[in-house]
């Protein structure tokens, strides 16, 4: 895995998202698994794990458990969140917009729209004190989600702005909700 690449990518969908979504849209569908999200998540999951053991210390084993449940919630979030909100999006799509239903771009588009949460959660897990910066700064998925759907999903332009709200919320709410689920039931069974 080239990790550069993968950085290139996130910080081009940011920078030029309307010129990254053309190039995103040649590439193979299925190539979004094994090229960005999973090794997102797993760095995300990484950033948490350190960050956690950096503020709890390394002397006890409670540390290394506390480290270990957040990096854990972190992946299971993320991982949960992008096939709950794809799912949902695609759902939108043939219902709202009659499209036909395509998982695969579909997957495509919400792993890369999710560059912003991804790199938050990375900020996040390193330095929690950006924490208030990182969830204004995670609205700017509005904007990547706008160039997106005309690019790779190719809305019609009169449906673009209800379908880039929606999908935005989808991809903000879904990984978040999935976490609090998970926190709430790693308390309960503690």
């Amino acid at each position: 895995m080239n990790y550069k690449e993968l950085f290139y990518i996130a910080l081009r969908l940011i920078t030029s998202p309307a010129r990254t979504w053309e190039e995103i849209s040649l590439q193979d569908r299925r190539k979004v698994f094994m090229a960005f999200v999973y090794p997102m998540i797993g760095l995300c999951g990484l950033s948490v794990f350190i960050g956690s053991l950096i503020r709890m210390g390394w002397s006890e084993p409670q540390s290394f458990q506390y480290a270990m449940t957040r990096c854990c919630a972190v992946a299971v979030s993320l991982f949960g969140g992008y096939f709950l909100a794809a799912y949902l999006i695609n759902g939108l799509c043939v219902r709202m917009l009659g499209m036909v239903s395509d998982i695969p771009l579909v997957q495509q588009f919400a792993g890369y729209a999710l560059a912003v949460v991804f790199l938050m959660k990375m900020v996040i897990g390193i330095l929690p004190d950006f924490y208030i910066i990182a969830l204004l700064f995670q609205f700017y998925t509005v904007y990547v989600v706008w160039e997106g759907s005309g690019k790779v999903m190719r809305i019609a332009e009169k449906e673009r702005l209800r379908f880039t709200i929606l999908s935005s919320v989808l991809l903000i709410v879904c990984p978040a909700m999935v976490e609090w689920i998970f926190n709430q039931l790693t308390a309960a069974l503690n």
